[in-house]
């Protein structure tokens, strides 16, 4: 409990959040798909993020799927987060193991929103239309363990971002890697995830120009997808049947942002009531995050309900609610 209330405590230190100094300023803005970067799992946000080294369940297909090659169950996962500005995210995996050596994932997410009014320059108070956006992804994931302290996993992920008329589709892929260094129960992870092409909308727009002529645009501008490389090391600090403390630390490189530094804890007691906590550096409104979670021992499986809070500083808040369920 110590650890996670100095989580809390560091925030307000100052100069913490420029542990490491932004380097990486200059990048801001310069890939697309954003919405590949909101995290899904109300476990791993409850712990701020830093999961790439304790994923051992079907949120790993997200952080590092090497990951779903340590579960020790099949797993099914229901998350919904509610973002920012009223955008919703819905996300669905699957794990199911072939043998005690080789597992398959699978994980749809869908993020959508209400229709927006249209508005230009020359109708600033809108056009009367309206328009739409939204994004898909679907991804299927193999992990594999490669020796009892060794495993990796590759995720395949076809993607679609849709804005009014346009719409941008490409292929992704993810790499993680899970190795348990044999000092107490504390393991190493590297994941690399969104690795593709550039990519550029298909479609066309149409808008009036200030002298009044319509125009037609077809040719936009190829970005890069969110590449992030994150490395991480956690473990438990107390493993006893009535508490268990796990800690992570990870160090994130994002291609089109700062480098930043994520910790997090996890307190289980008794192995019903989890309390999380987590920190995240060098980011201009995302910090501090906490959740909890409850195993619910149902008839016919088992259950873990997490949920997640998030402070976005000026932009509000972020709740995230996961529902897993074992078998």
């Amino acid at each position: 409990m110590a650890l996670l209330a100095l989580l809390l405590w560091l925030h307000p230190i100052p100069g913490f959040s420029q542990l490491f100094p932004d380097l990486g300023g200059q990048r801001t803005g310069t890939a697309s798909a954003q919405f590949l970067k909101i995290g899904v799992g109300a476990r791993a946000m409850g712990m701020g993020e830093a999961f790439v080294a304790v994923a051992n369940d079907a949120e790993a297909l997200y952080w590092n799927p090497a990951g779903i090659a340590r579960m020790a169950d099949n797993a099914v996962l229901f998350a919904h987060v509610q973002w920012l500005v009223d955008v919703q995210l819905e996300h669905a995996a699957l794990v199911y193991h072939l043998d005690p050596l080789n597992s398959l994932g699978v994980a749809v997410t869908y993020l959508h929103t209400d229709e927006m009014n249209e508005t230009t320059e020359l109708q600033p108070f809108g056009t009367g239309r309206k328009f739409g956006f939204g994004d898909f992804l679907v991804g299927l994931t193999y992990a594999r363990e490669m020796t009892n302290k060794f495993s990796f996993g590759l995720t395949v992920k076809w993607m679609q971002e849709t804005l009014a008329e346009l719409t941008t589709r490409a292929f992704l892929f993810d790499l993680g890697t899970y190795y348990y260094t044999g000092w107490r129960s504390f393991r190493f992870a590297v994941s690399v995830t969104n690795l593709g092409a550039n990519m550029s909308p298909g479609g066309s727009f149409r808008y009036q120009a200030l002298d009044g002529e319509f125009v037609e645009v077809r040719d936009f501008q190829d970005f890069a997808p969110p590449i992030m490389f994150r490395i991480g090391l956690g473990g438990e600090l107390v493993d006893t049947p009535e508490h268990r403390l796990t800690a992570s630390v990870q160090l994130n490189h994002p291609n089109d942002n700062v480098e930043n530094l994520n910790l997090g804890a996890e307190y289980w007691w008794h192995n019903t009531l989890a309390l999380r906590a987590g920190l995240t550096t060098a980011r201009a409104e995302q910090d501090v995050s906490a959740g909890f979670g409850l195993n619910l021992p149902l008839q016919i499986t088992r259950a873990r309900l997490d949920y997640a809070w998030t402070n976005f500083g000026r932009l509000g808040n972020v709740n995230r609610f996961s529902l897993q369920l074992l078998f």
